[in-house]
């Protein structure tokens, strides 16, 4: 596997990698507002404006990260995007209510995030390596079913779901993406993912499997707008229902700057964690206004940190660029709808796999001659991949507890957190 780590690399060499973080992102960003704007019966202007500023404010969030100062961004080689758990709360919100009330809430949860971003920091010495390595272990294990689910063509309920045809350009784009982490060398074994996805679209398009037409259909050119919809509405009940939602995103942000922290050899320190979730809280209120979504630090991107080898912010900072920009030219950001979603699949199975290893690399240094180390790992991995697959298992409590506790990464951390302070106490909290 390919090691190459350089301490800066040039812009243009920066640029493709930060094309292919992108790419590895694209699909989960453009996903919620396509999910919402179906649900909510928007029209296809509508549409496409939801799509092009949403993408525009990822690349915003993006770099709210990245700029670190004494106030917020957490600095670290991360790309935000659409919080996927808003998805079925604010469909809720927008049908019961209306949209303004949906916007409403979110920007009354983006204040929340940034007011309690200090004492939430303080969570910190919850995160012992037992804790963080099973977190971040689960978070790539409960990300696989997602990519398996894509190289079988996305939509498990269709007639051509694992067709022979899906599961040829899932697999020949891992067979690449393999064999160039295995054999490429310099620069190009840090792109195999890029290499894949592109090697696996051409091939998906002589089998007659691409379609140029969101591309020609798309507009030539956005700006954002402040409140495209209408002015912001405000009522508890969504707001509060936002507020929870935020706070799933911050526990699973906390486990992926840990897992960045690992990656980079860099130690997270309370101050790092409030910055980052300042930024988090600014780039949701951002998206209120400006009529998009709650954003959050993706994980999708920490494997291909770790496939690359590239741990600069430089590339990072393209992506934003990049993102921005396909945001405001709606027909350059419809060029990464037209990859086939098995090929994503099987870019993704790769990265996916590869957060689980750093958990495990982890769990390698735990003492595991302590029973109760091993009972902490074994329950919390246990529970944080049983909820995700089976979220129902909480249709019987309460709305807002259920959309806190069908997130499997969101169970792991408090399985953990609590198993390891019942069982140890004091002794089990990190400095």
């Amino acid at each position: 596997m390919s090691n190459n780590s350089f301490k800066e690399v040039s812009h243009s060499k920066a640029a493709v990698l930060g094309l292919q973080h992108l790419l590895a992102m694209y699909s989960g960003a453009v996903a919620v507002p396509l999910l919402i704007g179906a649900a909510l019966n928007f029209n296809s202007t509508q549409m496409t404006y939801l799509v092009s500023i949403d993408i525009f404010m990822c690349g915003l969030a993006t770099f709210l990260q990245l700029l670190r100062n004494r106030y917020f961004g957490i600095g670290l080689p991360v790309i935000l995007g659409c919080a996927i758990q808003a998805v079925e709360p604010l469909k809720m919100i927008g049908k019961e209510f209306s949209i303004g009330t949906m916007y409403g809430a979110i920007i009354v949860a983006g204040i929340f995030v940034f007011l309690v971003a200090g004492q939430f920091a303080k969570i910190k010495k919850l995160f012992p390596p037992v804790v963080t390595g099973s977190l971040i272990t689960v978070i790539g294990l409960t990300l696989i079913p997602i990519a398996i689910q894509n190289i079988g063509g996305g939509d498990s309920t269709a007639k051509s779901f694992g067709s022979l045809q899906n599961l040829f350009l899932g697999f020949v784009t891992i067979v690449i993406i393999l064999a160039i982490q295995v054999w490429g060398r310099g620069f190009i074994g840090t792109i195999a993912v890029l290499i894949g996805l592109v090697t696996g679209t051409l091939v998906a398009a002589l089998l007659g499997q691409v379609s140029l037409s969101p591309i020609t259909e798309a507009a030539w050119f956005h700006i954002p707008q402040p409140f495209y919809f209408g002015a912001p509405q405000f009522e508890w009940s969504s707001s509060l229902t936002m507020i929870i939602i935020a706070l799933v995103s911050m526990v699973e942000s906390t486990g992926v700057f840990f897992a960045l922290g690992n990656v980079l050899n860099r130690k997270i320190s309370a101050d790092d964690l409030k910055k980052g979730y300042r930024a988090e809280g600014i780039a949701v209120i951002l998206g209120g206004i400006f009529n998009t979504f709650p954003y959050t630090t993706f994980s999708q991107n920490v494997g291909l940190l770790q496939l690359s080898g590239i741990k600069t912010k430089r590339p990072i900072y393209w992506s934003a660029v990049l993102l921005m920009v396909m945001g405001l030219l709606p027909k350059i950001g419809a060029v990464a709808t037209i990859i086939p979603t098995p090929v994503l699949g099987g870019a993704m199975l790769v990265m996916f796999a590869m957060i689980s290893v750093q958990g495990i690399r982890i769990l390698l240094d735990v003492d595991f001659s302590d029973q109760r180390n091993i009972l902490i790992v074994a329950v919390a991995v246990g529970m944080g991949l049983g909820v995700s697959v089976y979220p129902s298992i909480f249709q019987f409590m309460p709305k807002s507890a259920q959309l806190f506790l069908g997130n499997g990464i969101v169970i792991a951390s408090i399985t953990s957190v609590l198993l390891n302070v019942i069982f140890k106490g004091k002794d089990g909290l990190t400095e």
